[in-house]
């Protein structure tokens, strides 16, 4: 069984254009915690579930506008593959590798 747990190296596809960051996943049980830090801040990881080899959770947004990003991911060996509901702004790609 892979283990999901780690930090990951992301790109996040958003209107403003890639944007970069660090995710780190920490399980505990079928529940995980973490964030995601970028140049515009970091958001906590919240209501993070693990299932098999994928993880859901939410991330409250603060900068450039308050919103609650829905998250889905699967991770394949060292490789994150993904997307964030964002709204009205609709479904971004997030992908990443993990580093540690």
């Amino acid at each position: 069984m892979t283990t999901v747990a780690g930090t990951y190296e992301c790109v996040t596809k958003t209107p403003m254009g890639d944007q970069k960051s660090t995710f780190t996943v920490n399980v505990d049980g079928d529940r995980f915690t973490g964030s995601n830090s970028g140049p515009l801040g970091t958001m906590e990881v919240t209501d993070g579930h693990v299932d098999g080899n994928r993880l859901t959770w939410k991330m409250d947004m603060k900068v450039p506008m308050p919103m609650t990003l829905e998250c889905e991911a699967t991770v394949d060996g060292n490789a994150l593959t993904g997307q964030v509901r964002a709204g009205a702004f609709g479904t971004m790609a997030m992908s990443g590798t993990r580093v540690a």
